[in-house]
């Protein structure tokens, strides 16, 4: 077997839960479900935001891409099986090869096709708690459930801490580093000259977002990290989520208020001192789930991961 053929079957395993029932504990973690999906019948959608970049929507998490003029900048990978979708589709806008390929955060749907791209020439950049996590195996918080390490070929080859630029000729991103967000190794990306940002999975459009408490992710930081998109943008910024559709300043705002009425209901719940079980059983985002719930676990996973971020 090839090298990339072992790397494309690992990365695959490793990355897929989120993709067939979601649910914080599961959606974007890195635990393999007992039976995949038909990869023939996934299609990615091309939407172009314009300045010859675009958002690639498939399965798994969000894809940026960047089209510069001798290569191209992408933004997460999805997962393994998709590389050649993914790879047709970047062909369809331009022949230049990925030559950069930016990890928002380690979790498999946005980690999975490392291993190929590499191959293929791209350089992975991310936050260096990308590197590490990947490297050494995660636990999800929620479920216990044991994320191998990957092969050294997916692993990020150059990593930074706090904020980084990059390029390729004709185009540039800004990589910043939100501090304890949706995990501990969040960047989020954004493209000046076409006033394009991706969030990673600190922002998910039309469901609650997974803060992996386990691997550093708090509320807090996933309020601030909001705050900090709300000043980069303006009315004109396209917004690619790390899950849902293209979004907005204004949706981003709806988004940010839903995170603080969670956060400030269950802060209170936990100072009047009542128990865990209690406080589930009072079902504090009742009417919050109602918009954000994908479904019913979905919902009880939303409070137990703000819970986590928040008790003593």
């Amino acid at each position: 077997m090839r090298k990339s053929t072992v790397i494309a079957t690992t990365i695959a395993l490793v990355g897929l839960a989120g993709t067939f029932l979601y649910s914080p504990a599961a959606a974007q973690q890195q635990a393999a479900p007992p039976v995949g999906p038909d990869w023939s019948k996934v299609e990615i959608k091309t939407i172009d935001l314009g300045n010859r970049t675009y958002m690639l929507e498939g399965q798994g998490g969000n894809v940026t891409v960047a089209v510069g003029d001798d290569a191209v900048i992408m933004v997460d990978s999805q997962f393994a099986p998709l590389h050649p979708k993914l790879k047709a589709a970047i062909a369809a806008v331009s022949p230049a090869p990925v030559r950069l390929l930016i990890n928002t955060h380690y979790h498999g749907d946005h980690t999975g096709g490392n291993g190929l791209f590499a191959a293929d020439g791209a350089t992975v950049v991310a936050h260096a708690n990308v590197r590490y996590r990947l490297a050494a195996g995660t636990t999800n918080g929620l479920t216990g459930v044991k994320a191998p390490p990957v092969p050294e070929g997916a692993l990020p080859a150059r990593t930074y801490t706090d904020t980084l630029a990059v390029e390729v000729k004709g185009r540039a991103a800004q990589l910043t580093h939100p501090s304890n967000a949706h995990t501990d190794g969040d960047t989020f990306v954004y493209f000046a000259d076409a006033n394009v940002l991706a969030t990673g999975d600190t922002v998910t459009i039309g469901r609650y977002p997974n803060i992996d408490f386990a691997q550093g992710g708090n509320i807090a930081g996933m309020i601030a990290a909001s705050d900090a998109y709300l000043a980069l943008s303006n009315d004109a910024t396209k917004i690619v989520p790390g899950h849902g559709p293209l979004t907005n300043k204004a949706q981003l705002i709806e988004y940010r208020a839903m995170l603080t009425t969670a956060r400030d209901r269950m802060a209170a719940l936990i100072k009047d001192g009542k128990s865990e079980s209690d406080i589930y059983a009072a079902k504090p985002f009742a009417d919050l789930d109602a918009k954000w719930a994908m479904n019913e676990q979905a919902g009880r996973n939303f409070m137990r991961v703000v819970y986590a971020s928040l008790k003593p």
